[in-house]
């Protein structure tokens, strides 16, 4: 065997008494390893799993991932397809979170403990959790295209859970609840909570609502576009996140009539008048209102309660008449079902406890009743008689 030469690339003796393993890649690129061996026996078995990675067509480009991170993650979010308040959040998390650690970094050189490391100074530095979160998704999201462009072979972002928050469950405003702040905000901007409240809209898509939208003969509520804000001032209408958004929603009959007396006094005249405008006839925006809100809050002793609750109340209701997981879900504009069983399962809770508090009643009822009856002793002979 003394004098075969071999098939797959190249070893040779360094003058340190290590080892240098090259081979010619599938790009006809003379490539070396990336480190040296301390024996010929390590060499081989490094260009031996080069060569099986080669034959299998699993072969990587070492330089491919010698992109920095910073312009590839520019990149990454000009080519997608998001909306403005999308696409404005990633580039505030990637120039304010991510930019300032991995920019320059390349591709490659992004690991498991650089990415921990990063994530837990953003914690301790007092970074809130959700934007921590969110930014962790970024990058997750941008190193696993990386890998589909096979720059690199793993995602580095390897942290179970770091990309979720465990955020308190928030508060359902009451029935009641929801009539009180409808009474203590400014009447014009009354229908609104009552919509909020009972059909369950969002702030977006009630500001987005034109008369045309709102069959009253019909009692129907049509779902077509929203209003995001954006950071700089500007709001743009967009359709609803999700086709799911798009949709139909019925108007319960008791708030019927405070719709059609808000349409006659505060909405913009025309078939195309938006229903929902401020006192100088502008969009509301959500800040201005949030003054508004806050203060009815604060008159009818209601605390820790954000206007987006409302659309957990008419949710909640919604659950509770037996709505099927479907039927929830076309409500509520989502395209999966994982809203709609939060709610069937809140809604299914509650009716256990409702069906417990009426065990104790009859069990109580009972017991009254064996106490005021006394058993009178059947004479013999007539066991079982009954009156006619």
């Amino acid at each position: 065997m003394a004098g075969k030469r071999r098939q797959f690339g190249r070893v040779r003796k360094l003058p340190s008494g290590r080892y240098q393993a090259r081979y010619v890649g599938p790009d006809g690129q003379l490539r070396p390893a990336p480190e040296t061996f301390r024996t010929k026996k390590d060499a081989d078995e490094w260009l031996a799993d080069k060569q099986t990675e080669m034959r299998r067509g699993d072969w990587h480009d070492p330089d491919a991932g010698k992109i920095a991170f910073g312009p590839y993650a520019v990149s990454w979010i000009k080519e997608r397809e998001l909306t403005s308040t999308t696409r404005q959040l990633y580039g505030s998390l990637l120039k304010h979170h991510l930019e300032p650690t991995f920019g320059a970094v390349n591709i490659a050189e992004i690991s498991p403990p650089l990415v921990r490391r990063w994530r837990a100074d953003k914690l301790a530095a007092g970074t809130g959790p959700t934007t921590v979160a969110k930014a962790y998704a970024l990058l997750r999201a941008i190193m696993g295209t990386a890998v589909s462009d096979q720059l690199i072979r793993r995602n580095p972002c390897q942290v179970k859970g770091a990309s979720s928050v465990h955020t308190p469950e928030r508060p359902t405003a009451t029935v009641k609840e929801v009539y009180e702040l409808a009474d203590a905000i400014q009447p014009r901007y009354r229908t609104l909570v009552l919509m909020a409240g009972f059909l369950g809209l969002r702030w977006g898509e009630l500001i987005g609502l034109h008369r045309r939208d709102i069959d009253l003969d019909h009692g129907t509520v049509r779902v077509r576009r929203a209003v995001a804000e954006l950071g700089n001032g500007q709001r743009e209408i967009k359709a609803p996140k999700s086709a799911a958004g798009k949709r139909t929603v019925s108007i319960p009959g008791v708030i019927l009539q405070d719709i059609h007396d808000h349409l006659k006094r505060y909405a913009e005249p025309g078939a195309d008048g938006r229903v929902f405008i401020g006192a100088k006839g502008a969009t509301p925006r959500r800040n201005h209102f949030n003054r508004l809100w806050h203060k009815a809050c604060w008159e009818t002793g209601i605390k820790g309660l954000h206007f987006h609750d409302l659309r957990h109340t008419g949710n909640t209701l919604a659950a509770s008449t037996g709505a099927s997981t479907r039927e929830l879900m076309s409500r509520m504009g989502h395209s999966t079902a994982r809203a709609a069983l939060i709610y069937q399962h809140a809604s299914a809770d509650r009716d256990r406890l409702i069906a417990d508090a009426l065990s104790g009643l009859v069990k109580k009822g009972r017991q009254g009743a064996r106490k005021g009856t006394k058993q009178d002793p059947q004479p013999k002979g007539h066991v079982g008689d009954t009156e006619g």
